[in-house]
């Protein structure tokens, strides 16, 4: 290295290849050395506030160093009762009780051992005291108005800094300004007094922060007397004062801040400027402060040195004062002493160079003697270097090399020391190294040798040293392995070697799979406000996957996880979700993933689409009365091209302000010719629309007016609204106010009987409708409508044909037949009316039909009429859901537009007998090993005389497969019940039950029931439909001593589900006399009392409950009160069995219809015609149900009443 000799003006190069390596090693603590100065103490203030005060000093070495200090250079005794010291240190505390003050002084500690002595460099140990302003009796000031005056505050000494204030005695600021100014030292200077600079309590006030304390200066009286000749005068400098000259010199240390003042007396008040005598002020570091009177200049250095002026004036005169200004700097090193390792017979050389202002001297000393009383021999001392050869063992120690100015003193500890060991490597054996693909592997062997050493590495395996360009050896013994590949995987050995010996370590390398990233979608374009969903994919080897961490950026700048105010950004690990996003959120979006061993990042172009900036520059061109080119600049896409351009324009006179669209032009065209109508005045704007949606109009154009002219158009949608006969009031479309094409406009309205040779009669209306009385009704006329304005005619208008008013039809149709279809539907057949007696347009006949009695009873009914319509001209039509067994009155009409004509005479006929409904209810009220009982209601229509039943019954048994069909036919209508027997026991059962006249049988209802087993008692249930609007239900025939379970049914059998359900149990005698007279038997007794207390208990804890404004949890109610429906479900003992929920059944089951004539016909009702009351549409098409619901399977039914029933063994 190459070391500048201070004092002798030449260089000599030193290579010290023998222990550079050396210097740059720290000596292990195993190896004898002399000792090092580790931790020391700088600056102590005792402050009255702290507990005690620790001056440091920790030192290593081996042996271990002991320790000595010296205070203001003499001896200072460590076994003073006074302190405590620290073990194994030279660290002591001072505790705070009272005589710390003995204390104070400027410390040094020395660390020695047999090798040697290091020094610290002097730690001042400061006791400061209380400050305090003197106790005085200040005379009270009087002057004249407009004289200068100086309040005196010359504060206490104390630990800095110090900070002035004055105040007054309520703690207010004086206030300063151009003509009142407080020095760096304290006083309070007045250019010119004032009449309200008069007061008597001007306080001068002292702050010590470190000391926390405020001192204040007893209060000063100031009286300024009123003067009626007040003189002006030119400036007298104050500041610096009249003793200093017209020049100062001043001192300031390098990198400090540069105060210089000036204040002047005068009247009026001088104003004070500054500047450098032969330069400029240093700018961006100078300010003037104090309404001018202090120039500051921060971080002084040597170019800031010179002379300064002050200048202060006022129009009668000015004066100045220069300051030269000396720019110093306490001692810096520019080549300190550094430590080295020497081996026996080695050569070295200490150098040690500072500057500062003054120039440092510098000064040798070893183990903290000076060089000159304790030499060694070989060693040549000069100012700045100390050299010596042939070390030995004996020439280890301690060097130290102090340089001193004024501004003070720096040390430095240099430590020479002699070893002559074998190498000791300091890097654990075996360590375990990992790196990635294609990185740099670093195999450390870091270690201790003296003499030097030379560093081999080999491959365990291969046994001989590495070489190739991929290794190379630093010279702390680590090995760096460049681009590993999975073949550098593996054990090696590190040597170290010198002339005392070598030792070894090894060192193991493993390689992992280098961690990759890909971030999804590529490139993405987001429409603004949408949202931004954004992936990082990472694959990395399995070994480095618990120190993956994934980051995101954008645009380099890292996401804070999750910390946007807004919440719109979320990081959810390797997802990034941006919502709401704007063209703020565009950018370079990167995902970063970091591992124990490697990095890696991917990177995504994200575009924020927009909808367009509005088009600007709107500019007319080309100007016509029918047309004008409009051209205009495109704003900003956003990144999503413009696919057109939509042109509006405002105009429309009935509606101002009201734009309408005009035009559109694809692409990136941006100039259009523009169609216009006459008698406008026109305001284009542009709307520009790309993927994301419309822009923001632009700003309007200038206005463009057209010129009047003839309408171009007539009216639209001619036609007639009749309201009486003979009547024809004739309206259509008005033009719009764009159509006009100019003032004045009317409509000419002409109008003739069709084909008829007769003139045109002729009409001009103002607005849009015509009453025009007409000779006959109904009749064909030619109308025409022309739009005129004042400038002409529209174009020849085109004729139209309208029909005058209408009135009702005059006569009746005449019934020719009713055929009889079956017992609910018939045909009937009637003559049209002539076409001259419709009197308008004949919009079809009506039929109305109403029951005037049953054949059954006989009884007569109230007319209730209904309606069925049949469209068109047409003389028959079907009249379905009529009663069977019933006699009706038909009559028939024909309608038109303004109404229905008369009816026709009515017709009798009556309808045969049909098949019954189905009963109204099927219930098994006893079942018992091989029988059971079944009861019936009456279908509540018989539809005809009622001849018996079919009761049948097949075994089900809970699977899908179906049992034979069993018949019986009951020929006993007035017979509600039947008792089946020779049944199977405990096996399942569907029964089937019809009610049959003589055209056959109707629809069944069905039940199923279970038969016991041997030995148990007989059971039933009923399950019944109840009218919701009754209170009570009757229930018969209850069985004595079977189950029964309720269920309160809804209307409607859609949906057949329950809404109420309860289990009654009914004991009979079954044995006569076993319950005679149960209330005397005393087991009954106590039940009822014990049945009695509870209930009372139970109303008190209700009460009490209640009064403390207790409730039931929803989960309570429901524990209390379960739904039956559903604790039937969980019984697997019940199951449901019903019309609308029974599954499909295998196999085939035979015909439940044999030796039964087929049920009337139930065809679509679209051909019927048209019923009023909600039953058909106008077209004749049925509205209502008319076709009964099918059971699942083959059997019909309407609906069933259900029944379940317990098995119990």
């Amino acid at each position: 290295m190459e070391v500048l000799l201070l004092g002798r003006g030449f260089i000599v190069t030193l290579i010290c290849c023998l222990f550079k390596l050396s210097t740059a090693t720290e000596i292990p603590l195993s190896v004898q050395q002399v000792p090092t100065i580790i931790k020391q103490s700088k600056v102590q203030v005792a402050f009255p506030f702290d507990e005690y005060f620790q001056i440091e000093c920790e030192a290593k070495g081996n042996p271990e160093p002991t320790f000595m200090w010296t205070k203001d250079d003499k001896p200072f005794d460590l076994s003073d009762p006074r302190i405590i010291v620290s073990n194994n240190s030279g660290t002591f505390k001072i505790p705070n009780e009272g005589h710390i003050s003995h204390f104070q002084g400027k410390y040094r500690c020395f660390a020695s051992n047999k090798l040697g002595v290091a020094m610290s460099e002097e730690i001042e140990f400061i006791v400061p005291n209380v400050p305090k302003f003197p106790k005085e009796n200040i005379d009270p000031l009087e002057v004249e108005e407009g004289d200068p005056i100086v309040l005196p505050c010359n504060p206490p000494k104390g630990l800095p800094p110090l900070h002035i204030y004055w105040m007054n005695i309520e703690l207010e600021h004086i206030e300063q300004d151009e003509r009142v100014y407080m020095s760096q030292k304290g006083d309070l200077y007045f250019a010119n007094v004032e009449e309200k600079d008069s007061r008597n309590d001007y306080c001068c006030f002292a702050a010590f922060p470190r000391l926390r304390t405020i001192v204040q200066k007893m209060p000063m009286k100031l009286t300024v007397n009123s003067s009626n000749s007040i003189k002006q005068r030119k400036p007298r400098l104050l500041l610096p004062p009249a003793e200093s000259g017209t020049a100062s010199s001043v001192t300031i240390l390098k990198g400090d801040t540069l105060l210089l003042e000036c204040f002047a007396e005068g009247l009026p008040t001088p104003t004070v400027d500054w500047n450098k005598i032969g330069g400029d002020l240093p700018k961006g570091r100078e300010t003037k402060e104090n309404y001018g009177k202090t120039l500051k200049i921060e971080n002084v250095s040597y170019r800031d040195r010179g002379n300064y002026r002050c200048t202060a004036k006022n129009f009668l005169g000015s004066t100045t004062h220069d300051f030269h200004v000396t720019v110093e700097e306490p001692p810096r090193w520019t080549k300190k002493p550094q430590s080295g390792v020497y081996s026996t017979g080695s050569s070295g050389i200490l150098l040690c160079e500072a500057e500062g202002e003054p120039e440092p001297t510098i000064k040798w000393k070893v183990n903290g003697s000076p060089i000159d009383k304790n030499p060694f021999a070989g060693d040549v001392v000069s100012l700045g270097e100390i050299s010596f050869t042939n070390l030995q063992p004996n020439h280890t120690a301690v060097y130290q090399c102090e340089a001193s100015n004024t501004h003070g003193t720096i040390l430095a500890n240099a430590n020479i020391d002699v070893v002559d060991v074998r190498p000791l490597i300091q890097t654990e054996d075996e360590e375990n190294y990992a790196t990635v693909v294609g990185y740099s592997a670093f195999l450390h062997c870091e270690y201790f040798a003296s003499p030097e050493a030379i560093v081999s590495w080999q491959k365990v395996e291969e046994a001989k040293p590495l070489e190739g360009r991929r290794y190379h050896i630093h010279e702390n013994g680590t090995l760096q392995i460049n681009k590993t590949t999975e073949d550098d995987a593996g054990s090696y050995s590190c040597w170290v070697e010198n002339a005392k010996g070598k030792t070894a370590v090894t060192a193991n390398l493993d390689i992992r799979n280098a961690t990759k990233l890909q971030v999804s979608p590529k490139n993405p374009r987001v429409p603004k406000l949408h949202t931004l969903e954004l992936h990082c994919e990472s694959n990395c080897d399995p070994h480095l996957k618990h120190s993956l961490k994934l980051s995101w950026s954008k645009n380099g700048q890292a996401f804070e996880i999750n910390a946007t105010e807004d919440g719109r950004i979320i990081i959810d690990g390797a997802n990034l979700t941006i919502t709401n996003v704007t063209s703020e959120d565009q950018g370079v979006y990167s995902c970063s993933a970091q591992t124990a061993l490697d990095s890696a990042a991917d990177v995504t172009q994200v575009t924020i689409l927009d909808v367009p900036d509005p088009p600007e520059n709107l500019h007319l061109s080309e100007r016509q009365n029918r047309s004008v080119r409009l051209t205009w600049d495109a704003g900003n896409d956003h990144s999503s091209p413009v696919s057109e351009y939509i042109v509006e324009f405002e105009g429309n006179k009935e509606e101002p302000g009201r734009w309408e669209e005009l035009a559109r032009v694809q692409g990136k065209g941006t100039t259009v010719i523009l169609p216009l109508a006459p008698y406008v005045r026109y305001q284009f704007r542009v709307i520009a629309v790309n993927a994301v949606g419309r822009s923001h109009p632009s700003q309007p154009s200038d206005h463009h007016e057209t010129p009047p002219a003839a309408p171009d158009k007539n009216p639209q949608n001619i036609r007639v609204q009749a309201s009486q006969p003979k009547e024809m009031i004739i309206k259509w479309e008005p033009l719009k106010s764009m159509e006009q094409n100019g003032p004045g406009l009317e409509y000419r309205v002409t109008w003739k009987p069709q084909g008829a040779p007769v003139e045109w009669e002729e009409e001009t209306v103002t607005n849009h409708t015509l009453r025009v009385m007409t000779p006959t009704v109904y009749a064909p006329y030619d109308v025409q409508v022309q739009a005129i304005n004042h400038l002409g005619s529209g174009p020849e208008p085109q004729s139209v044909v309208l029909y005058s008013g209408e009135d009702y039809p005059d006569t009746a149709p005449v019934i020719h037949g009713v055929d009889v279809i079956n017992s609910t539907l018939v045909k009937v057949t009637w003559s049209t009316i002539p076409k001259d007696r419709v009197h308008g347009h004949l919009k079809g006949y009506q039929v109305n039909w109403w029951k005037t009695k049953s054949l059954l009873d006989g009884r007569t009914h109230p007319k209730e009429v209904n309606i069925l319509r049949f469209s068109g001209q047409r003389n028959y039509g079907m009249v379905p859901s009529l009663d069977a067994f019933s006699e009706f009155h038909l009559t028939v009409l024909a309608y038109n537009s303004k109404g229905a004509g008369p009816e026709s005479e009515p017709y009798i006929f009556q309808t045969p007998e049909g098949v019954p409904e189905q009963p109204a209810f099927l219930k098994v009220i006893k079942v018992d090993k091989d029988t059971a009982t079944l009861t019936w209601g009456l279908p509540k229509k018989l539809n005809g005389n009622l001849t018996g039943y079919l009761l049948q019954y097949q075994i089900i048994n809970d699977t899908y497969e179906l049992g034979e069909l069993n018949d019986i036919n009951i020929t006993s209508p007035s017979k509600p019940s039947w008792r089946l027997s020779n049944l199977n026991s405990t096996t399942k059962y569907k029964f089937y039950l019809r009610a049959c006249t003589s055209k056959g049988c109707g629809k069944p209802i069905t039940e199923e029931g279970s038969t016991l087993g041997e030995g148990s008692k007989s059971i039933g249930k009923i399950s019944e439909g109840v009218n919701l609007t009754q209170k009570t239900h009757p229930v018969e025939a209850l069985e004595p001593g079977a189950e029964h379970i309720v269920r309160l049914l809804t209307k409607n059998w859609v949906d057949n589900n329950s809404i109420f359900e309860d289990v009654i149990e009914t004991r009979g005698r079954e044995y006569a006399g076993l319950y005679d007279d149960i209330s005397t038997q005393s087991w009954f007794i106590g039940l009822m009392c014990a049945i009695a207390l509870l209930t009372l208990i139970l109303l008190t804890v209700c009460f009490v409950k209640r009064n403390r404004g207790g409730k039931y949890s929803v989960k309570e109610k429901e524990d209390l009160h379960p739904d039956p429906e559903v604790q039937s479900v969980k019984d697997e003992t019940f199951g449901e069995y019903s019309d609308s929920d029974e599954k499909p059944l295998k196999g085939s089951l035979r015909s439940l219809n044999r030796d039964m004539q087929a049920t009337e016909s139930a065809d679509s009702l679209v051909q019927y015609g048209e019923g009023d009351h909600g039953l058909f549409n106008e077209d004749g098409s049925f509205i209502g149900a008319y076709t009964g619901s099918k059971e699942k399977g083959s059997v019909e039914s309407n609906g069933s009443s259900t029944a379940t029933f317990p098995l119990r063994a």
